[in-house]
């Protein structure tokens, strides 16, 4: 299934033995396009922290609820290594981060979460020997915020059409399925997908989206339709 970005903030976080906060945003992997952290507001419980939490971590959401579950306990969180909040995050502090859960790392693999397609412990799984570690150690942080993305032109082959609206993000390996487009009032105001495919990159500088596709083509795409969101992906008509 996936979920609106827009539509998950805000949403609670509920741990093994009570609330942690709330969701305020996230951080994804300009590379894979994929979610790596959901980035949580502890409210009282931490003094107003904000902490990030790993899809590793997270187990049902319930729309009807608004809520997430954090398969960690409070005590577990509140005990983890310092990890930044703010762009970019260390890469030091991430491996420290996932040493301390003794979760696989995400990076360094052929898969989306590093040797796997979705964030799940493996059987029989144990921590990389300090070689390996220090094998990725230089690998750099790809690390974007939704919120910074959001407001983004998107740029066609032949002209601007509109700016980003939203992601939708696959429940099962966080990964984002679909960026949401506004195209504007000069191109009827509607909202249409665009899939990561489409994207050929992305110019912070610029705070522009650039995609290979035609105006035409964005413009006939037919309109997005929030109601469907919670359902699986094929039920909508998209770029490939």
């Amino acid at each position: 299934m996936l979920h609106s970005v827009k539509n998950l903030h805000g949403y609670k976080l509920e741990a093994l033995d009570g609330e942690i906060g709330h969701v305020t945003g996230f951080y994804f992997d300009d590379k894979d396009w994929v979610v790596r952290y959901l980035v949580a507001d502890t409210g009282s419980w931490m003094s107003g922290h904000k902490v990030l939490i790993s899809p590793y971590a997270i187990g049902n959401i319930y729309p009807a609820g608004k809520l997430l579950e954090v398969n960690l306990t409070r005590e577990r969180i509140e005990n983890s290594p310092s990890i930044d909040t703010e762009l970019p995050v260390a890469r030091q502090h991430e491996r420290d981060y996932f040493r301390y859960y003794n979760w696989p790392i995400y990076w360094g693999g052929p898969g989306l979460w590093g040797l796997n397609p979705a964030p799940i412990i493996p059987p029989m799984w144990q921590a990389q020997h300090p070689d390996e570690e220090e094998q990725v150690s230089e690998a750099n942080s790809h690390l974007r915020s939704t919120q910074e993305v959001t407001g983004y032109q998107l740029q066609a082959l032949d002209g601007e059409i509109g700016h980003v609206e939203d992601f939708l993000i696959d429940e099962v390996n966080w990964a984002i399925r679909h960026l949401i487009v506004t195209t504007g009032h000069s191109w009827s105001g509607k909202n249409v997908l665009i899939p990561p495919q489409a994207i050929d990159k992305v110019s912070w500088a610029e705070s522009k989206v650039f995609v290979h596709l035609t105006l035409s083509e964005i413009q006939h795409e037919p309109e997005f339709d929030h109601a469907l969101t919670g359902h699986d992906d094929r039920e909508w008509r998209s770029f490939s």
